[in-house]
C-alpha cells in the first residue's frame, strides 16, 4: 500500500515540475530564460517520473513478472540519456543563440560578448 502511494507521489511531483517547465516556456521573455525553464524543470520532472516507473518495474519484478525488471532497466537507461542530453542540448542552443546575436531581455552587461570581441580584435591584430 505505501509503495503505491510513493509511486503516485513521485508521479505527481514529476508532472508538477513538467507543467512548471511548460508554463515557463510560455511566460518567459527570451530564449535564455525559456531554455532555463525548459531544461531545469523538465529534467527534474523526468527524474521523478522515471523514478516512479522504476519503482513500478521493481514492484512487478518482486511479484514475479520478468517484464518488471526489463521495464526498470530500460527506464534507468532512458533516465541516464535524459540527464546527459538535456543540459548538453540546452547549452548548444544557448551558445548558438548568443553567437547569432540574440540579446537577453533586460541585460545590462554581457560578459560573453566582451570576451568574443577581445578575441576578434586579437585575431585581427595578429593578421596585420
Amino acid at each position: 500500500m505505501w509503495f503505491e502511494f510513493l509511486i503516485y507521489i513521485l508521479l505527481a511531483i514529476g508532472v508538477f515540475f513538467n507543467i512548471l517547465g511548460g508554463v515557463g516556456l510560455l511566460r518567459f521573455p527570451d530564449v535564455y530564460t525559456r531554455l532555463h525553464a525548459g531544461t531545469k524543470c523538465t529534467t527534474f520532472g523526468s527524474i521523478f517520473i522515471t523514478g516512479s516507473v522504476i519503482l513500478l518495474g521493481l514492484k512487478m519484478w518482486y511479484l514475479g513478472s520478468t517484464d518488471g525488471s526489463v521495464l526498470a532497466i530500460h527506464t534507468a537507461g532512458a533516465l541516464v540519456a535524459i540527464l546527459l542530453t538535456n543540459p548538453t542540448g540546452a547549452h548548444a542552443i544557448a551558445r548558438a543563440a548568443h553567437k547569432s546575436g540574440v540579446k537577453p531581455v533586460g541585460a545590462v552587461v554581457d560578459s560573453l560578448q566582451d570576451k568574443s570581441v577581445k578575441k576578434t580584435v586579437k585575431k585581427k591584430e595578429e593578421e596585420k
